[in-house]
């Protein structure tokens, strides 16, 4: 990325520093100026998974955008970055609307609104608690995956249809 003034620069900074590459972008031989790619650069550095992931996160968060939309953002992260994207999301994302598509439920418990998909369908919709309380599709998918993180999680009977 072309990096010409000072503001642009510190922009640059902050954004990375909010997604958590910072410290990684500080370690490359031309900081931000290092091209993220080899496809189009021989002198460029191939990012992992999760890397990948927080530079999408940092490009978004850069671009100020009114609305953010995040695609299994934590995919590729393990559980320590995973959680400290879930830790400081609420504030990056404060002000804008955001839409997070995850198959890993423990990500709806921060968002205002869950809606609970199926071959394109809504199935459920309302926040964490209120799909737990109904005790539909979206809580028996919460509580297994849950089960294996928590002793006391319930057991679920398998269903065909997940």
């Amino acid at each position: 990325m072309a990096l010409t003034n000072l503001p642009q620069l510190q922009r640059v900074e902050s954004a990375l520093k909010d997604a958590g590459l910072a410290d990684f972008v500080a370690t490359l031989p031309q900081k931000a100026h290092t091209p993220m790619t080899r496809y189009t650069r021989d002198d460029g550095i191939e990012l992992s998974g999760g890397q990948s992931q927080k530079l999408m996160l940092a490009r978004a968060l850069y671009k100020d955008a009114p609305v953010l939309v995040l695609d299994e953002p934590t995919a590729a992260l393990d559980a320590i970055a995973e959680n400290e994207v879930y830790q400081e999301y609420a504030q990056l994302a404060s002000g804008k609307t955001s839409l997070f598509i995850s198959h890993r439920l423990a990500s709806t418990r921060f968002c205002d609104t869950i809606l609970f998909m199926d071959h394109g369908q809504v199935l459920e919709s309302g926040t964490h608690d209120q799909l737990i309380a109904n005790n539909g599709r979206y809580a028996q998918m919460y509580h297994i995956q849950s089960k294996y993180y928590q002793p006391e999680a319930k057991e679920v009977p398998a269903n065909d249809n997940l």
